[in-house]
């Protein structure tokens, strides 16, 4: 018999979440797309990283969600975290925002119910996509999965550099930052959140191993004891980068 999924949800999330991940293997084990990022990455080893209209356009309808074993594991450390407030920087399809919205609610509920029901029950995962049709498909898997995510998703579409910060006003400090987008904005996104994590939140990066030059920014600023942070490159593919934030105490 094969072990039970990690995560906690309803027989007909984890099929989804299943197809989901199939489509998007599929379209990641293509000639096309090992091409593509071989092209990619071997650029960002000689120049600085760019991502043009045509690049945009060959990406529209690729998924480029994290694989399952990544999004079990950020499942996990947000429940065992008690992350409620999240922010994931690249939405995409909606896949790894599914995990996320899974564990924010659960959290949630888990607090509501040790507290005997006092309070009112408080999530939000902050999803944000600069495709609007990704945007559309994404909005289109949660309502296939419907209150067991969707009460939990506010979806901001366009540059999350414009989008982001009125709703961080709106929102409690972040527990939980994931970052899975263009290089070069993963700097400028954990920047603009750092004033609203909370300590001991977590920031988890995506592919911080194979295109360690590309992310050289953010490793340094990540690396640099003045701003707060402990971190480290856990082996998964790619190498995902898994950070605490722990400013010295005042």
């Amino acid at each position: 018999m094969p072990p039970p999924k990690p995560i906690q949800a309803s027989p007909k999330t984890l099929s989804l979440l299943n197809d989901l991940h199939s489509k998007s293997q599929s379209q990641e084990h293509t000639i096309s797309m090992y091409t593509f990022w071989a092209i990619k990455l071997l650029t960002s080893l000689f120049s600085s990283a760019s991502w043009s209209q045509s690049d945009d356009d060959y990406m529209r309808d690729k998924f480029i969600a994290l694989e399952p074993a990544k999004c079990e594991f950020i499942y996990l450390i947000a429940r065992s975290s008690g992350a409620r407030n999240i922010v994931e920087a690249g939405t995409s399809f909606g896949v790894s925002t599914i995990y996320l919205a899974l564990a924010a609610g659960q959290n949630a509920a888990s607090r509501l119910h040790s507290e005997s029901g006092a309070g009112k029950y408080q999530a939000k995962v902050i999803a944000t996509e600069k495709e609007a049709s990704k945007a559309k498909q994404a909005r289109q898997h949660w309502r296939l999965v419907g209150d067991e995510v969707e009460p939990w998703i506010t979806l901001l579409e366009g540059d999350l550099l414009e989008t982001l910060p009125a709703e961080l006003e709106r929102t409690g400090d972040i527990d939980l930052l994931l970052l899975d987008i263009w290089i070069p904005l993963a700097l400028p996104t954990l920047q603009l959140v750092k004033p609203r994590l909370r300590r001991g939140a977590l920031i988890i990066t995506d592919m911080t191993g194979i295109a360690k030059k590309a992310y050289s920014d953010l490793l340094g600023y990540l690396h640099d004891p003045a701003n707060g942070f402990k971190t480290m490159t856990t082996p998964f593919s790619g190498g995902l980068e898994v950070t605490v934030y722990l400013p010295d105490l005042e």
